[in-house]
């Protein structure tokens, strides 16, 4: 494993602990949560999928 990569591994687990600690922070029930993190997820999986159709074409 190269020294960039170690780095950019470092670097996504201090934002993954950051984004953690402020959703925390709203101290919401679990359903809530899920509920969110699914939107989410769609909109990312959305996003992919346009931009896959687009660059495709």
């Amino acid at each position: 494993m190269s020294e960039t990569a170690l780095i950019s591994i470092v670097a996504m687990l201090g934002w993954l602990v950051l984004a953690g600690s402020a959703l925390a922070s709203f101290r919401m029930g679990w359903s809530k949560f899920l509920q969110m993190a699914l939107v989410w997820l769609a909109i990312f999986a959305g996003g992919f999928l346009l931009v896959g159709l687009f660059m495709d074409g």
